[in-house]
């Protein structure tokens, strides 16, 4: 089996696969662990999901029997997929838990989402006898430097709640003021859409926690900090003047997000919370020691009549970040808080 007939996923964006490729063999159960990247067997169910994410972020479909290499990791998402490679048996059976190529069995599926592909454990990318992770492959900043870059944070009530969209409109707004701008996603589960979309909006350069190895953020807290340390060291090599920070999912799940809050707030100017729904607001600043956002964005403001329930309930500025008459305000916003850095 040689690298050229597998489906990479785009957790593989980092390593040289694609120009040193690498062997394959079957791993023995007791010797696998988080980021290990694996191949597996396709098979799509009829209505079920079947895109690949390619390392390049475009996707492609797969068919059952095609090939896909991914890493072991982690997800635990509200509203689609929660799933572990450490729940994969001695079967072998595994599922595809993103497109990216997180690897490991469903053990909870959202009803409103179809099948996940079925993965059969066919080997571990193995090089010079040894098994490959993503670890191999993980970038490190230069030296250690503080991390005092003024960030404008966004997270979510939960995941698809419009914080890329919201990421992606204040990237634009930043570079149309002239500044050098970093977009990165500092957690969640790996897809190199988030950051492209930040790319494609302006960003000089985009960085996520795959860059430093992560499958995903849900990780040992003390793993999650050393790896975030990196990420945070990479961005601050680019110079920027400001940083477009997005914390995927919500800081109430656990995707070490409230580590991300704790480790980067000092340097935070702005927090823009993204809701799915205008009482969700409630349940995040409740349930997170009563974190007061400074704007309310995403789904929950996409009427009028979401933007007077979201400010009626928390006395906090809601902005429709999609409606142009919006953006004046979000400029005076965004200028304000680095005035004041």
């Amino acid at each position: 089996m040689t690298s050229d007939k597998i489906f990479h996923g785009s957790l593989t964006r980092i390593t040289d696969f694609a120009d040193a490729g690498f062997e394959c063999r079957p791993v023995e159960r007791e010797h696998w662990e988080v980021g290990d990247y694996v191949i597996g067997d396709a098979t799509v169910m009829r209505g079920g999901l079947c895109q690949v994410e390619l390392p390049s972020g475009r996707l492609v479909h797969a068919s059952t029997g095609d090939l896909v290499l991914g890493a072991f990791g982690l997800r635990h998402a509200t509203l689609e997929v929660v799933g572990s490679w450490e729940a994969i048996g001695n079967d072998g059976r595994m599922d595809l838990l993103t497109a990216a190529g997180l690897i490991g069995k469903a053990t909870s599926v959202s009803g409103m989402l179809g099948a996940p592909m079925r993965l059969d454990y066919r080997a571990h990318a193995i090089r010079n006898g040894t098994k490959v992770g993503m670890g191999d492959f993980a970038r490190k900043p230069k030296q250690p430097m503080p991390y005092d870059v003024p960030t404008i944070l966004v997270i979510g009530t939960s995941m698809s709640a419009g914080k890329t969209t919201s990421a992606k409109i204040i990237v634009r707004q930043l570079k149309r003021a002239g500044l050098r701008v970093v977009g990165a996603k500092v957690t969640g589960a790996g897809r190199y859409r988030d950051i492209l979309a930040m790319q494609d909006a302006g960003a000089d350069a985009v960085f996520d926690f795959v860059d430093v190895g992560l499958p995903s953020s849900v990780s040992d807290e003390n793993h999650y900090r050393k790896r975030l340390e990196d990420l945070l060291g990479l961005i601050v090599e680019q110079k920027p003047d400001v940083v477009v920070a997005e914390a995927g999912a919500s800081p109430l799940e656990p995707y070490n997000g409230d580590t991300a809050l704790e480790h980067m707030r000092d340097s935070v100017v702005l927090t823009v919370l993204c809701a799915s729904d205008p009482y969700s607001v409630v349940g995040v600043m409740r349930g997170y020691d009563m974190m007061k956002p400074d704007v309310v964005a995403g789904i929950a403001t996409s009427t009028s009549a979401g933007v007077e329930v979201v400010e009626k309930l928390t006395k906090t500025r809601a902005l429709n970040m999609l409606d142009p008459k919006t953006i004046p305000e979000l400029r005076a916003v965004l200028d304000r808080a680095l005035a004041e850095r």
